[in-house]
C-alpha cells in the first residue's frame, strides 16, 4: 500500500510540474508579442540547445526591424541599474550574423541566462542573439541573408565599392562572401549600424564559428584569450563589422570564433569564456579613443561615404557579376 502511495504521489508531483511548465509557457505566449512568439517557436524548433520555453522566458523584445523575409529582429536589454551603481560601460553582444553558424546563436542564449541571474549593473547590455534569422530559420541554413548577401561584408567602410569588388574578385567571386551592391543595402545590416549609432557601445562582442580563435579590431589592446580561445588576428576586410565599428568608429570589436559551427563548447568552456570576457571588459572599457569618437559618429560616417561613391567601372563589374542566388 505504501509503495502504491509513493507511486501515486510521485505521479501527482510530476503531473503538477508538467502542468506548471505548460502554464508558464502559456503565460509567456500571452504576454509576448506574436512576432516574438513566432521567432522563439522557430528558434526552438531549429536549435537543439535552445527550447521554445527558454527563448520565451528570456523576454526578448521586438526591435521593430525586419529581415528581408519580414522576420523580427529581437533584442534583450539589461539596463543600467543606477540605484545600485553607475555602469562602467555599454556592451553590444551579437550572435547569428551568419545563419549556418548555429553555435553562435546558442551560446548567446546561454550567456543571456547568466545575465538573467547575475546582471548587477556593472555594464549596460544590449543583446541580439540572431542577426540573420532568414539564414538560420529555414530547412537548410545558409551563411547569407535572403538576398544572398554576407552581412559581415555589407557594413560601411572607406572606399567600399572598389575595395569590396577587389576582395570579392580575390575570393574568385565566392558567393558566401558576396558583399551586396552597396554598403548597408540589407535591412539586417542597416539595423545593426543604426543600433551602434543609437546605443554607442563601448565594446561590441560578435560571435561566429568555426575558426576556434579570438579576433579583435579597434583601439588596442584586446583580450589575449577567452577560455580556450587565444588571440589570433585574422585580418581586416572591407565591409566587415570589425573594420566599420572597430577601425573606423574606434569601438573595440571582440570577435569570438567558436571551434565548431554546429557543436556547442562544453558548459565549462562556455562559462570560462564568459568570465574571461567580463574580466577584460571590467578593466579595459571605455577606451579613450572610443569616447573621443562618440560625438564624431556622423562625421566619420560621412567621410566613409565620401570614399564610397561607386565609379563607373566598378558599377559595371557589379552589374556584370550580378547577385548570386542562395541555394537552400
Amino acid at each position: 500500500m505504501y509503495q502504491n502511495y509513493k507511486k501515486l504521489t510521485f505521479a501527482g508531483i510530476t503531473l503538477v510540474s508538467l502542468l506548471s511548465s505548460v502554464m508558464a509557457v502559456g503565460e509567456e505566449l500571452i504576454q509576448r508579442p506574436s512576432s516574438v512568439t513566432e521567432a522563439c517557436q522557430r528558434i526552438g524548433d531549429k536549435l537543439g540547445s535552445v527550447s521554445v520555453a527558454s527563448c520565451l522566458q528570456s523576454q526578448l523584445q521586438d526591435t521593430g526591424a525586419r529581415s528581408v523575409k519580414g522576420q523580427a529582429l529581437l533584442l534583450k536589454e539589461y539596463p543600467a541599474l543606477l540605484k545600485r551603481r553607475k555602469p562602467i560601460g555599454r556592451v553590444l553582444l551579437i550572435g547569428g550574423t551568419h545563419g549556418d553558424e548555429y553555435a553562435s546563436v546558442s551560446i548567446v542564449f546561454k550567456w543571456m541566462k547568466k545575465l538573467d541571474i547575475y546582471h548587477s549593473g556593472l555594464f549596460h547590455w544590449h543583446v541580439a542573439p540572431l542577426l540573420n534569422p532568414d539564414g538560420l530559420l529555414q530547412k537548410k541554413s545558409v551563411r547569407l541573408n535572403a538576398h544572398g548577401v554576407d552581412l559581415n561584408r555589407n557594413m560601411p567602410t572607406p572606399n567600399w565599392h572598389e575595395e569590396t569588388a577587389h576582395y570579392w574578385k580575390k575570393t574568385r567571386h565566392d558567393p558566401r562572401r558576396y558583399p551586396g551592391i552597396e554598403p548597408l543595402s540589407e535591412p539586417e545590416s542597416q539595423w545593426l549600424y543604426d543600433e551602434i549609432k543609437r546605443f554607442k557601445p563601448d565594446a561590441i562582442v560578435s560571435v561566429h564559428a568555426p575558426y576556434g580563435v579570438l579576433d579583435f579590431d579597434g583601439p588596442p589592446v584586446g583580450p589575449q584569450k577567452l577560455g580556450a580561445l587565444h588571440l589570433r588576428l585574422i585580418g581586416v576586410y572591407p565591409g566587415s563589422l570589425g573594420n566599420s565599428a572597430g577601425i573606423q568608429h574606434k569601438i573595440p570589436v571582440i570577435t569570438v570564433e567558436l571551434p565548431y559551427a554546429g557543436i556547442m563548447p562544453s558548459p565549462r568552456q562556455t562559462s570560462k569564456m564568459w568570465t574571461d570576457l567580463i574580466h577584460w571588459l571590467r578593466y579595459n572599457i571605455p577606451k579613450e579613443e572610443t569616447m573621443t569618437a562618440y560625438p564624431l559618429f556622423d562625421e566619420i560616417d560621412k567621410n566613409m561615404n565620401a570614399f564610397s561613391k561607386e565609379p563607373d567601372h566598378v558599377l559595371s563589374t557589379h552589374v556584370r557579376l550580378g547577385t548570386p542566388k542562395v541555394v537552400n
